[in-house]
């Protein structure tokens, strides 16, 4: 199946699916005069492209004692974006504003035409916000991480609220960040192991 063939199944399987929540987000904008619009931006910031998290992990990896998080954070977020990247680029569908004529236009229009560009499909925040959540509900304590998940779903609808994604769009990079954290908590033992042993040799002076 070719990109244009992609872009036709996802159009049809959650057509009903996308336009029910993004005419539910349009009409709770106009309700409420687009009061929380810079709320929603800001959630978009945090997770642009991964780097604000890409950098939190990297720190966490500094510390012994946060070492696991942050690698899993960080790798999680790589490994996510790589998959969501090539998917992009694949499946090369439109964000929904892109049509000049159509109905999710006059609604970008309405809530201030953000500005964004690339592909729609996955969303590449979306993808982010999960990978991060995932991989901080695996590596910290339960009873605080599992809340990461209300930043997941605050991100979704916020990228969905501004009209430059399809709801479909946030479920494809929910499962694509969730894959990338998994991935990375199950490869995270062989790279602690060759972690140790690096640390054991430079510590007895060998070359690696």
């Amino acid at each position: 199946m070719d990109h244009t063939g992609i872009q036709e199944w996802l159009n049809s399987v959650f057509s009903a699916f996308d336009y029910n929540v993004l005419s539910y987000l349009h009409y709770f904008a106009k309700q409420t005069n687009g009061v929380l619009t810079e709320a929603f931006r800001f959630f978009g910031y945090l997770t642009e492209n991964g780097i604000f998290l890409l950098l939190i992990g990297i720190i966490l990896f500094c510390f012994n004692k946060t070492r696991k998080t942050g690698f899993s954070l960080s790798g999680a977020i790589c490994c996510s974006a790589f998959i969501t990247v090539l998917l992009k680029k694949i499946i090369a569908r439109p964000r929904p504003f892109t049509e000049i004529d159509g109905i999710y236009h006059t609604w970008w229009q309405f809530i201030g035409l953000p500005v964004e560009t690339g592909y729609s499909f996955p969303s590449g925040h979306a993808t982010v916000a999960m990978a991060a959540a995932v991989a901080l509900f695996l590596t910290v304590n339960k009873k605080i991480s599992w809340m990461f998940f209300i930043f997941v779903v605050l991100t979704g609808i916020s990228r969905c609220y501004l009209m430059v994604h399809f709801p479909s769009d946030i479920l494809g990079g929910i499962v694509i960040g969730a894959v990338g954290a998994l991935l990375t908590f199950f490869i995270s033992p062989i790279f602690f192991t060759l972690w140790n042993k690096f640390l054991m040799a430079r510590e007895k002076g060998q070359r690696i």
